[in-house]
C-alpha cells in the first residue's frame, strides 16, 4: 500500500511522488542533442576556468589560495562543472510561465500540488543528468590535469548527500523565485537577479574560500547560496577536516528544510489570492 500524505502542499503518495520522478526523467532523456551540446560546452568551459584558478594558484604565496592546492582547485573546477547541469541553477522558468498564462490552475486542481509535482519532476530531470553530464567532464579533466583523489572513506558518501540536497535547496530557491509571478505576473525581474546571484555568490565562477573569511561564513550561515555549489565541491575536495565536512553537509539539511518549507508557505499564500485571467 502507497503511503499517503494529505498535509497542504505535500499531499500525495509515494508511489505518484516515483511516477512522477520517472517522469522528469524520461522527459529530460529525449534531449539528445542538447545533452551532447550541454556538454560539450561545460567541459570546454571547465578548461577555461581550470587554467584560470591553476594560475591564482601558482602565483599565490605557498601555492595554496584559500587553502586549496593545485589538485583541489582542479577537483573544485571539474567536478563543479558536471554538477552545474545536475543541480540546475539557471534556465527553469515553468511555474512561471504558467502563472502568466494561467494554466497554473489546471494544476492546482489536481491531486498533488504544484511544489510536489515540480520538486519529483526536478529530481528526475537530475538524475538523468548525473547519469549523462556529469561524468564527461570529469573524464577530460581526468585526462588533463591531476585532480585529487579522496583519501577518507565518508567523502564519496557525503557528497553523495550533498548532491542530492544541493538539487533540493537550489530547486526551492527557483520555486520562490518563479512563485513572485503570483504577485508580479512578470517575474523575469527576479529570475535575472537570481541568476546573476546564485552563480557569483553560490561557487561557480570561483571558491568562496578565496573571499575574506567573515563574508563567507556569513554568506554560507545567513543565505542558502554557498549550498548549492561550494559545499559539494569543498566536501568532495576535501578542503576541510571531517568534523567540519559534516557539518557543511547538516547546514544543507537545515537549508533545504527551510527553502521547501518557505515555498509551501508562499504557494498556501499565492492560492488563497490567485486570480486567473478570464474568471
Amino acid at each position: 500500500m502507497p503511503t499517503i500524505s494529505r498535509i497542504g502542499p505535500f499531499r500525495g503518495s509515494t508511489t505518484t511522488f516515483g511516477a512522477l520522478i520517472g517522469s522528469g526523467f524520461r522527459r529530460y532523456a529525449t534531449y539528445r542533442q542538447a545533452t551532447i551540446a550541454g556538454t560539450f560546452t561545460n567541459t570546454v568551459f571547465g578548461f577555461l576556468r581550470c587554467y584560470v584558478l591553476l594560475a591564482v594558484a601558482a602565483s599565490a604565496a605557498g601555492g595554496q589560495p584559500g587553502g586549496y592546492d593545485a589538485r583541489q582547485l582542479a577537483t573544485y573546477v571539474w567536478v563543479g562543472q558536471g554538477l552545474l547541469s545536475v543541480i540546475g541553477i539557471w534556465g527553469w522558468t515553468e511555474l512561471a510561465d504558467r502563472i502568466r498564462s494561467g494554466d497554473i490552475a489546471a494544476d492546482l486542481l489536481r491531486p498533488v500540488s504544484p511544489l510536489v509535482a515540480y520538486l519529483a519532476a526536478d529530481l528526475g530531470r537530475a538524475l538523468y543528468a548525473m547519469l549523462t553530464r556529469f561524468g564527461p567532464p570529469l573524464v577530460a579533466g581526468a585526462i588533463f590535469f591531476p585532480l585529487h583523489t579522496p583519501v577518507r572513506w565518508q567523502t564519496v558518501p557525503l557528497f553523495a548527500i550533498s548532491a542530492v540536497l544541493a538539487v533540493t535547496i537550489c530547486f526551492g530557491c527557483r520555486y520562490l523565485v518563479n512563485a513572485t509571478a503570483y504577485w508580479l505576473q512578470d517575474a523575469r525581474g527576479p529570475i535575472t537577479f537570481w541568476t546573476l546571484c546564485s552563480g557569483v555568490l553560490g561557487g561557480l565562477y570561483f571558491p568562496l574560500r578565496l573571499l575574506p573569511e567573515e563574508f563567507t561564513v556569513a554568506l554560507w550561515v545567513a543565505t542558502p547560496l554557498p549550498s548549492l555549489l561550494q559545499t559539494p565541491l569543498d566536501v568532495i575536495s576535501e578542503r576541510d577536516g571531517p568534523a567540519l565536512q559534516a557539518g557543511l553537509v547538516a547546514l544543507q539539511v537545515v537549508w533545504a528544510v527551510v527553502t521547501l518549507g518557505l515555498a509551501a508557505w508562499v504557494q498556501r499564500r499565492a492560492e488563497r489570492r490567485l486570480v486567473v485571467q478570464g474568471g
